[in-house]
């Protein structure tokens, strides 16, 4: 069901509490700490060069240009990583990481999301990403391989968008940006301490009328964390809002369509009106909490012929409900055997109650309007997980990273839709898995670290995926396993004084009973379980500083992401018994094989210019590969020049997206029933900002 994962309308609260230590012990010897501690690990305080894990933090400064509303904008050169901006703000961005969810045609999935430590991923493993803020945010940290997996169910990668702790003296910004489309994003930052408390609060109004036709969308956020000292501990509330009233969705085209007109969206879009509304050695003790409300309208393109079906659950979705969770944690680090040693053990539970209703999207002969009631359900998902890790390390040289988590989730569906023709279609389903992971990293020289990991991990269906049955038939697909993967990763960390900068990693990971879609027409998905796949590949991440003034960023993915086993699909339009093999060795859709960024910058003074490029081959866009994406280059050049002034600092900048105006296929729609695979990328486009900063 292409619906996506709805915005958080109500605000989201969190209070975080790491209690004063109840022990102490002799302090383990000095070491050099981050600025910051990374913890996309789940460790604290260890650099993570020294981690055996592929790990990357970016950091989101004010020198950045463009609209800033994506968090898409700032992940082009995480190798491993595919965030495409999809044009289309009724869906949000897709990303996927070594090509664990890929296959997502709304909102994130097989990826876990974190926004300041609270899950934007539900307990079924459906995320979000709309509510990140970039004009709030300090840092970017992404997650890669085996180690994921300490994150329990959907994690494939792990992203994690942490906002900046306030500090006295921290300046104030405005911000203005404007560009093509009619489209304009006015953000203000406040941030700073005073003597009780420290705040960072962000707000940003955003519009544009979109590059494609019936894409206009509209987005006010509001993302705010204050903190105080509370009796040798710290308390830390967030606030997170957003609320996008009215996102058009233009849907995807085939290859005539996109060959005719890019821009222009599918008939029926316009039809029915598509669209979604709306320290020293110490025990520690940390207490998460959280809750949050959702709502969202879609109305999906669906024929009223279609919907003639008494089993059919009509063409408007309407989902309102609530979630919430607790983490719970205790850690410890001291030595053992001599030797530092890190320990960190804890649960947490998280549970999401949703209300769905569905409606037929007609009346009489007007489209795209909500009709006769056809669909009313109260479905909860909810998870309970232990999780333990240890960071040890054993000799000067070796240091050993292992973990194990626990998770055992539950869904549970109450239909309150039961007539003649309708029947009862409520059920649940338990899934629950333990997931191990270890590695291990060596010191070859201080700027040259080798690691090796390996781990399990799964991945559950969403509720999404389970509300239809590929059958046809009514009720929940309640037969449909959890994916699990085995994986594996070695990799070289090379990081020179000079500011120099290789990492290398090498993975593989081996999925059984991987989810893919079994049917994708008329805007609604149908899943299944096709036996077992395989991705592996080669990430590179290159940093080096040319000059006093230059600097060059590389980043390279070479992905291999194949089906292992061969299985049955549908090969024709109207089919419902599967008839065609899908071949081993053949392609999973949605996975370009390559991917590549490059970016130049030169700041003399108070300027800086810089060149961006981004490649991708092409990308198969169905099982049976009988279409795909062309693969493309993007050049990209921005320009900002900054001015110190008395009471501050004032940043011109201007940004010239796709400088020799290449047609290509910004992203993908697997599997879709209709043909309509293709998300056009934009032409050339301009946009120029100003962010002035009070001191």
């Amino acid at each position: 069901m292409n619906e996506p994962l709805a915005p958080h309308r109500l605000p989201l609260l969190i209070a975080l509490l790491p209690l004063p230590a109840l022990a102490q012990t002799a302090a383990p010897a000095p070491q050099q700490l981050p600025t910051v501690e990374v913890q996309a690990a789940r460790v604290q305080g260890i650099d993570p060069f020294a981690l055996p894990a592929s790990q990357d933090t970016v950091w989101v400064g004010d020198e950045r240009s463009g609209p800033g509303v994506q968090v898409s904008e700032a992940l082009a050169g995480v190798p491993g990583v595919l965030a495409r901006d999809r044009q289309n703000y009724a869906q949000d961005t897709q990303l996927s990481i070594r090509g664990f969810g890929a296959r997502s045609t709304f909102g994130v999935r097989g990826v876990r999301v974190l926004i300041d430590g609270v899950p934007a991923t539900m307990p079924d493993g459906q995320g979000q990403l709309s509510h990140a803020s970039l004009l709030g945010a300090e840092r970017i940290e992404v997650l890669r391989g085996p180690f994921s997996a300490l994150y329990g169910n959907s994690s494939g990668g792990v992203l994690q968008v942490w906002s900046a702790q306030g500090k006295a003296g921290d300046p104030w910004r405005l911000r203005v940006n404007a560009g093509a489309d009619n489209t304009l994003s006015v953000g203000a930052q406040l941030r700073g301490a005073g003597p009780v408390v420290d705040y960072n609060i962000a707000a940003n109004h955003f519009r544009t009328d979109g590059w494609r036709d019936h894409s206009r969308a509209r987005r006010e956020s509001l993302n705010a964390r204050l903190g105080a000292e509370v009796g040798g501990g710290r308390l830390e509330l967030l606030l997170n809002a957003l609320d996008a009233p009215d996102a058009q969705d233009p849907l995807g085209l085939t290859r005539a369509q996109v060959a005719a007109n890019p821009r222009q969206a599918t008939a029926v879009a316009e039809q029915y009106n598509t669209r979604w509304t709306r320290e020293s050695g110490a025990q520690r003790w940390q207490l998460m909490g959280y809750a949050g409300q959702r709502a969202v309208t879609q109305f999906l393109p669906i024929p009223p012929t279609a919907q003639a079906n008494p089993l059919h659950a009509g063409g408007v979705i309407d989902l309102d409900g609530g979630y919430g969770g607790m983490d719970a944690r205790w850690g410890w680090n001291g030595d053992f055997a001599g030797r530092p040693l890190d320990v960190v053990a804890g649960i947490s539970a998280d549970r999401q109650r949703q209300h769905r209703t569905g409606y037929e999207n007609f009346v009489g002969s007007t489209l795209g309007v909500r009709g006769r009631q056809r669909r009313d359900q109260i479905d909860i998902v909810q998870n309970v997980d232990q999780f333990a890790q240890a960071w040890w390390q054993w000799s000067p040289r070796w240091s050993l990273l292992a973990g194990v988590r626990h998770s055992t989730v539950r869904f549970e569906s109450d239909d309150r839709y039961i007539t003649g023709s309708n029947p009862d279609d409520s059920g649940r389903r338990r899934y629950q898995a333990t997931t191990p992971v270890a590695g291990v990293s060596f010191e070859a020289t201080p700027q040259w670290r080798l690691h090796a990991a390996v781990g399990r991990g799964f991945e559950t269906p969403t509720f999404n995926e389970l509300g239809y049955r590929s059958d046809g038939q009514a009720g929940l697909a309640l037969d449909l396993s959890a994916a699990r993967s085995r994986n594996i990763e070695v990799g070289s960390k090379w990081h020179a004084q000079s500011g120099t900068q290789l990492d290398v990693s090498v993975f593989r990971a081996v999925t059984d009973d991987e989810l893919a879609v079994a049917s994708n027409t008329n805007g609604r998905s149908t899943y299944r379980n096709i036996g077992r796949t395989r991705r592996q590949g080669v990430e590179l991440q290159y940093h080096q500083p040319l000059a006093e003034q230059w600097e060059l960023q590389l980043a390279w993915t070479w992905l291999q992401a194949q089906v292992r086993s061969p299985y049955l699909t549908c090969g024709g339009s109207g089919c419902r018994v599967p008839d065609t093999v899908v071949a081993a060795g053949s392609r999973l859709p949605g996975v370009p094989r390559q991917q590549a960024f490059a970016r130049l910058q030169w700041s003399p003074g108070d300027w800086q210019w810089a060149l961006e490029a981004n490649a991708s081959s092409d990308t198969v866009v169905n099982d049976l590969a009988t279409e795909r994406a062309p693969g493309y280059t993007v050049l990209n050049l921005e320009a900002g020049r900054r001015w110190t002034l008395p009471g501050g600092d004032l940043r011109a900048f201007a940004r010239l997206d796709n400088l020799l105006d290449q047609a290509y296929i910004g992203s993908v729609i697997v599997n879709d029933g209709n043909g309509r695979f293709y998300e056009p990328g934009p032409d050339r486009r301009a946009s120029v900002g100003l962010q002035w900063s009070w001191r």
